[in-house]
């Protein structure tokens, strides 16, 4: 038996930084979301040009889309009245991401 490769995402469209942008900027988190976004995209550009790879950028363009993706769900769930309080971040487990 062989091992397969398993198969990688699409890349997102070339203007898809462009319109995630711009749903960001009217979304009602846009003061915390569009700098935190442009952070990102700024980190991605620079890896980007010192590897030659877009894949850093794919890469922030994909995980913002997730996090626009779940925001509903996120604001059902703080909505909903349930307390939080006792769980721990995950960013205090894992540590930093790079």
């Amino acid at each position: 038996m062989s091992a397969q490769p398993e198969e990688a995402p699409a890349p997102p469209s070339p203007a898809a930084a462009a319109h995630l942008l711009a749903q960001l900027r009217a979304d009602r988190r846009a003061a915390s979301w569009v700098p935190a976004f442009e952070r990102d995209w700024a980190k991605a550009l620079e890896d980007s040009r010192h590897t030659y790879s877009l894949t850093p950028l794919h890469d922030v363009v994909r995980s913002w889309q997730l996090r626009v993706a779940a925001a509903p769900a996120v604001d059902a769930f703080t909505d909903s009245g349930r307390d939080e309080s006792g769980f721990v971040d995950l960013g205090d487990v894992l540590g930093v991401r790079r």
